[in-house]
C-alpha cells in the first residue's frame, strides 16, 4: 500500500528531523548518522539535513497522500503535512535560508492545530517534572525571562496564558495538567517567521504588517487561545528596532517553545543575557 508507506516515511522523517534539529540548536556539531564511527557535521548543516528529511516526506505525500488506515493507527493530534511545512520554515530560518523559510511558512494552514497529545499513561512531560512540583522549576515572575526593555506589558494576554499566580508564579496552559496537549508549533510563530523573513529581505513595511498581526491578535482569533491583544506599533524608528521587536514577540508568543537560545544567538543578544551559547 503506497499510501500507507507514505505515512511511515512522513512520520519517520518528521521525528528524525526533530531529533537532528534539536541537537543542532544546542551543540556545535551533530552526528551525520547513527552507529559506530559516525562523522559529525556543523550545526547549520544539521538544520539543512533536517530540512532534507522534511522535503523527502513532503515529496512522498505529494506523490501518494497518507492513507486513513495509517492515521487511524498512530496517535491523534499531529497534522503531518502542516507540521512538515512549519518545521521546514523554522529550520530554514535558523539556517539563514530566508526565501526558503518564507515559502514554507506560507504553506502552513494557520487555522489548524498540530499537537503532541497526552493522557493518564503518557503524561505531559513538563507538567510531570515541573508544574506538578515546586521543587524543580517555576516562572520567577511575569517577565517571561526577558530583560526590562523587552518585558511584556501588564495588559498582555499572553502573560496569564503562560503563567498563573502572584507572587508565587506557576506554569499555565500547555503545561498545567497531565493530559494537556503541547503544540509542535504555534500559528503565531509562523506569522513571526514571515515577518522576520521580510525584514531580513529589507522589506520593513511588509514585515511590520505581519508583526502587528501577532501583536494585536486576540485569544479568540488563535486556535490555541494565544493572544496578546496589544495596540499596533505604528513606527519602529529603525531597522534594528524592528528586529528587536520581532525577537521580543517571538520570546513572548512562543514562551517555553525551546527556541529562545537559538533566537538569542541569531539576533545577536549579549552573552550576559544567557548562561551559555552551546553545550
Amino acid at each position: 500500500d503506497k499510501n500507507y508507506a507514505t505515512g511511515l516515511i512522513a512520520y519517520a522523517n518528521l521525528f528524525k528531523a526533530l531529533s537532528i534539529a534539536d541537537m543542532a540548536q544546542f551543540w556545535e556539531k551533530v552526528p551525520a548518522g547513527i552507529g559506530t564511527n559516525v562523522t559529525f557535521i556543523d550545526r547549520v548543516d544539521g538544520f539543512k539535513k533536517a530540512i532534507t528529511l522534511l522535503d523527502a516526506a513532503l515529496a512522498a505525500i505529494a506523490a501518494n497522500p497518507i492513507s486513513t488506515s495509517f492515521t487511524a493507527n498512530v496517535p491523534a493530534g499531529i497534522n503531518v503535512q502542516n507540521t512538515l511545512y512549519a518545521l521546514k520554515a523554522r529550520y530554514s530560518l535558523f539556517a539563514g535560508l530566508y526565501a526558503q523559510a518564507l515559502a514554507a511558512a506560507t504553506q502552513v494552514n494557520l487555522t489548524s492545530k498540530s499537537t503532541f497529545n497526552f493522557d493518564a499513561l503518557a503524561l505531559n512531560p513538563v507538567f510531570e517534572v515541573a508544574t506538578a512540583t515546586n521543587n524543580v522549576v517555576q516562572p520567577t515572575g511575569a517577565t517571561l525571562g526577558l530583560i526590562p526593555a523587552f518585558v511584556p506589558a501588564p495588559s498582555d494576554g499572553r502573560v496569564p496564558f503562560y503563567t498563573t499566580g502572584s507572587p508565587q508564579y506557576r506554569l499555565n496552559n500547555f503545561y498545567n495538567a497531565a493530559a494537556t496537549a503541547i503544540p509542535l508549533y504555534l500559528p503565531g510563530e509562523i506569522t513571526l517567521i514571515i515577518s522576520e523573513c521580510h525584514a531580513r529581505n529589507n522589506d520593513s513595511t511588509t514585515s511590520k504588517t505581519f508583526l502587528n498581526t501577532v501583536i494585536t491578535k486576540t485569544a479568540a482569533a488563535d486556535p490555541f487561545g494565544v493572544g496578546g491583544n496589544q495596540p499596533a506599533i505604528n513606527s519602529f524608528g529603525s531597522y534594528a528596532a524592528l528586529l528587536d521587536e520581532i525577537y521580543r514577540q517571538r520570546c513572548i508568543e512562543t514562551f517555553l517553545s525551546g527556541n529562545k537560545l537559538e533566537d538569542m544567538r541569531r539576533f545577536g543578544r549579549p552573552n550576559a543575557e544567557r548562561k551559555r551559547n552551546l553545550m
